[in-house]
């Protein structure tokens, strides 16, 4: 009788069973305390959170595209990844500012996109430099402005995308303007 008094006297939290019922229910609560921090803390960029604004901006951008056919505009990129060199030629029925905006967008992250101001070295042919080493696949943008600020007020705008992982180069162009067009004819 002793031990039964004995045994009722030691605290919950030193009996097994307490352990054995509340052990996996303290553990999953921890665990998906850490999932919820690390799922706020690693959050996609990718989705956009004001689709009014983002619809009304289309109309600018269409602008834009069709005067970047109109006059005829082309660019061919070239990225070196070893000495971060960014070369880009320019053609078409247009002068061009000496300084333009190249704007690569990581497909993924946010915080990776990168800005390169480019300057003229000869006309039509721009030089700039990466802020940092790039990889895989990204959205590039070209305008012709040096503010990054008046990027949606730039008079046009050529797009095009790169995977690093297969090239190094690429073409720019319109997106109103049908891919067979930007590529000669051989």
């Amino acid at each position: 009788m002793t031990d039964q008094l004995a045994e009722k006297k030691i605290p919950g939290y030193r009996q097994f069973w307490f352990w054995f019922v509340f052990g996996p229910l303290l553990f999953i609560i921890v665990l998906c305390g850490i999932l919820v921090f690390v799922a706020f803390k690693n959050s996609d960029d990718v989705v956009t959170d004001n689709y009014y604004k983002v619809g009304r901006m289309i109309n600018q951008t269409l602008a834009q595209d069709e005067k970047a056919v109109e006059l005829g505009l082309l660019a061919k990129i070239k990225i070196d990844q070893l000495t971060g060199d960014v070369l880009v030629s320019l053609t078409g029925n247009h002068s061009f500012p000496k300084q333009m905006l190249l704007f690569l967008d990581n497909p993924a992250k946010a915080n990776k996109d990168q800005r390169i101001l480019l300057t003229e070295l000869a006309a039509g042919e721009y030089r700039g430099e990466l802020s940092a080493p790039i990889e895989y696949s990204w959205y590039i943008s070209l305008v012709p402005e040096s503010d990054a600020s008046r990027r949606k007020e730039a008079e046009w705008l050529l797009t095009g995308q790169i995977d690093l992982a297969k090239t190094t180069e690429t073409s720019l162009q319109s997106r109103a303007q049908p891919s067979s067009q930007s590529l000669p004819a051989k």
